[in-house]
């Protein structure tokens, strides 16, 4: 698709984000008593942000234009921040990770599909050659330390070479003979049959009438792909001859990536800085000195003396030009004292009688009852400004903006100058505070006969170092840098090859295939408690795990989840995802699983490092993912001494300090994998995870999706012969990992170069299927026991409980 395709997706996304704006500031604003109503209202926001996003995401990618992708950049960030924030408000309301709103979609004629979280590709591509250059790094580190094994080499006997080469060669003879005797029997085939006369050749006019007519094809030929190419060109489906050497990018559509032209984008912006600095230099100098200067004398004349000159960590002389006026000041301060004074007098009445806070605390608790009577109301969002600035922006300079000149797609030299302006302006305010500071000085000697006081500077600095050692008191033991003399290039070697940083498997979230669940309103409106389908695991695994961890935005401001834990029978696919996350964010995997820390870095002293190493690289090198499998073993309800001293069980006190450390722009995620998640004490266990999802068995519309992707996935062909819905009866109960083994096992090499003549059939896999145990329903009870512990289990159970309290009150009165 041409340029003006993506430029139409991207109106047309912005017409819809105005709409969906404007919605907000109508709806959310006002408190609403109805939950339902509430619930349906944060469910069509959140469809219509996902199509937004979608359009955003795709016009992003695919634009070349640097200045537009990076507004939609902007835009998009709000609008995936908006998305987890309205997640968040969903959860709270509904007591539950997933949510069934197939019949808001259905209202809305759309597709389950429109649900599925995209994930941007601008994630890997940004940071693509880094990640290139840390995988080579990380292999040459693992070949150094003999984890990783280069291509395996068998060396063989003498004996048995010498078989191959005997074998080789006798096939070799046995070649030349078969076609030595082919060459004999059609010999001898052309002998019996009767002579024929011999046909001459074509004549020469016959000979050169069909070379004319191989050549005026092919003239012809050419004649009509230049006629195409101007039509092409008069269209505007592609570029003149002239301009098509200027913009080779444009050659491939899906090589657009966000590094282009950023070499040619760097000379522009640093040949416009100069210019800027050259033409506008010194009018910005004498209009700043003219500015600081005629404060100088306004404050002399109202206050009666020169101010002081705010330091350069403090905003220098954007300080004193943002400030109010002296009169302003004055009156400030004798409101300050005011209020001072009438909080000392209400501390005297509160020493006096103790029996005064009490009417205080009733105070409280009508207004906590009058919110609780308004209604339910939408919390503050940290991302609704980001979206109105990117609007307006977007409505200022390229809503009505003409394109049509633009063929090469390139930066706009005007909005660059605007860009840069700031930064020369900048740049000449540190010359010029310098300068007016020496001034100041001046002054104060000729008029007031003052020097500069040195000594209050000192006590500044002195305060400043005060308030250093208190915040150093506060600071965790894993912050405490305990490796000071040592890179972070010796400290990722030592985890490599300690096997506690590993290489993440090349596994994209789309591989782990699922489908929706399309009778869960139905089953709740039937009283009954639908289970998750992978479809919706898949989407969790992205808004609280992919979309915080690629934008540094978005982990900033939006919900933070520090830990999310993934529990459920074994083979369903926690360890996929584990790598699909770091697949799709380019992130670290370090491995704490109980396996890979056991013996390793022995006592408190040895662990604390372990964390601070961990914690250090992670930080450093971020993303990062830091991943514990069979999390139970550290939560145990039973261990031993040994265990507790060098294995998992001495993590147990110190992952809490660990998720302490991490601070919101971390982008550290930590996850836990378990398929005996009762086998742990509860209380600590959901106290260091913060999100927890249980992954079920895939119910018959996964499987049937899952049969024919792994089939077709491992070189199968599906016929007539093969009845997938009857495997998809039949393996009820499995998991996705068995599912694969099954198949694995029947699409052996020999079995493939059969699959001409041999189709598959569907007796072919249940013989494995049966060699394998199910996951029986007293294992998929006890998940469910487990879960409805956890608080938002609980949460949960009370909320239904509710619910039906609420149903049957209904019911009698209507009765009556």
């Amino acid at each position: 698709m041409s340029q003006a395709t993506y430029n139409k997706m991207w109106t047309d996304a912005q017409k819809d984000l105005d709409i969906q704006l404007q919605r907000e500031r109508e709806e959310f604003l006002q408190p609403e008593q109805d939950l339902v109503k509430v619930f349906r209202m944060l469910a069509t926001s959140y469809i219509k942000y996902m199509q937004i996003f979608h359009t955003l995401e795709t016009a992003h990618d695919q634009l070349l234009h640097q200045q537009k992708r990076a507004l939609i950049r902007q835009v998009l960030d709000g609008v995936i921040g908006r998305i987890l924030e309205l997640k968040k408000e969903m959860v709270d309301l509904e007591k539950s990770e997933v949510h069934y709103i197939d019949n808001i979609l259905e209202d809305l004629r759309l597709l389950p599909e429109a649900l599925e979280v995209p994930i941007p590709r601008y994630f890997i591509k940004e940071q693509l050659e880094v990640l290139q250059q840390r995988e080579k790094i990380l292999d040459q580190i693992l070949l150094e330390a003999g984890l990783q094994a280069e291509e395996p080499v068998e060396a063989m006997t003498f004996e048995e070479a010498i078989k191959i080469i005997q074998v080789a060669e006798r096939a070799r003879q046995g070649r030349c003979r078969a076609a030595f005797m082919n060459r004999i029997y059609l010999a001898e085939k052309r002998a019996k049959q009767p002579k024929v006369e011999i046909k001459m050749g074509l004549s020469p006019d016959d000979a050169a009438t069909r070379i004319q007519k191989v050549w005026r094809g092919c003239v012809q030929r050419k004649k009509t792909e230049s006629l195409r190419e101007e039509e092409m060109v008069f269209l505007g489906m592609s570029l003149p001859p002239h301009l098509r050497s200027m913009s080779l990018l444009q050659m491939d559509a899906g090589q657009v990536s966000a590094p282009q032209g950023g070499i040619q984008e760097r000379d522009d912006e640093i040949a416009i800085k100069n210019k800027l600095r050259e033409a506008e230099g010194l009018n910005i100098k004498e209009t700043l000195q003219d500015q600081i200067g005629q404060c100088f004398i306004e404050c002399r004349h109202i206050v009666g003396r020169f101010p002081d000159y705010p330091i350069e960590e403090a905003g220098g002389s954007m300080a004193i030009l943002s400030q109010n006026t002296p009169e302003e000041v004055a009156a400030e301060l004798a409101a300050k004292r005011e209020k001072a004074l009438e909080k000392k007098d209400q501390k005297g009445e509160k020493e006096k009688g103790g029996e005064k806070e009490k009417p205080k605390d009733k105070k409280d608790e009508k207004s906590k009852k009058k919110e609780k009577d308004e209604g339910w109301k939408m919390a503050p969002s940290n991302f609704l400004s980001i979206m109105e600035e990117g609007n307006s922006q977007y409505k200022a300079v390229w809503q009505n903006r003409d394109e049509g000149w633009d063929f090469l797609q390139d930066h706009d030299p005007e909005l660059m100058k605007e860009e840069k302006r700031e930064e020369v302006e900048n740049e000449i305010r540190e010359q010029v505070d310098a300068l007016m500071r020496q001034k100041l000085e001046n002054l104060r000697l000729a008029v007031d006969g003052e020097k500069s006081s040195k000594a209050k500077k000192g006590k500044k600095s002195d305060k400043v170092r005060a308030k250093k050692t208190t915040t150093r008191k506060k600071i965790s033991e894993l912050e405490e840098d305990l490796t000071p003399d040592r890179t972070i290039d010796s400290l990722y070697k030592e985890l490599v090859e300690e096997e506690l940083l590993i290489k993440a498997k090349t596994v994209h979230l789309s591989d782990y295939v699922g489908e929706y669940s399309y009778l869960g309103t139905t089953l709740q409106q039937a009283d009954r408690e639908p289970v998750p389908s992978l479809a919706d695991i898949r989407q969790l695994i992205a808004l609280y795990g992919i979309l915080p961890l690629g934008s540094q935005t978005v982990h900033e401001k939006a919900p933070l989840v520090k830990a999310l834990l993934l529990a459920g029978p074994a083979g369903v696919g926690k360890k996929m995802l584990v790598h699909a996350i770091c697949t799709e964010t380019g992130a670290n995997l370090f491995n704490l699983s109980a396996s890979s820390i056991t013996g390793k870095y022995p006592g408190t002293s040895g662990l604390k490092m372990m964390l601070h190493m961990v914690l250090k690289v992670a930080k450093q090198l971020q993303p990062s993912v830091v991943w514990i499998g069979d999390t139970e073993q550290i939560f145990s309800k039973a261990a031993s001494k040994a265990d507790k001293e060098t294995g998992p069980k001495r993590l147990e006190k110190m992952l809490p300090k660990f998720l302490k450390a991490l601070r919101a722009p971390d982008r550290v995620l930590l996850v836990g994998t378990t398929n005996r998640p009762f086998d742990a004490n509860l209380k600590p266990f959901c106290k260091v995870y913060q999100k927890i999802i249980v992954i079920p068995r895939p119910d018959y519309a996964s499987r049937f999706v899952l049969w024919k992707h792994i089939i077709l996935q491992n070189g199968g062909a599906i016929t007539s012969l093969l009845n997938l819905s009857c495997l998809a009866k039949v393996s009820d109960g499995f998991t996705p990992g068995q599912l694969i083994r099954a198949v694995q096992a029947v699409l052996t090499k020999l079995r493939l170069l059969q699959m001409s003549r041999k189709p598959l059939r569907t007796d072919e896999f249940i013989g494995f299927l049966a060699m394998q145990d199910p996951v029986y329903r007293e294992e998929e009870e006890a998940f469910k026991a487990w879960y409805a512990k956890t608080p938002l289990g609980r949460a949960r159970t009370r909320a239904l409980a509710g619910n039906a309290k609420a149903g049957k009150g209904k019911g009698s009165k209507g009765k009556k």
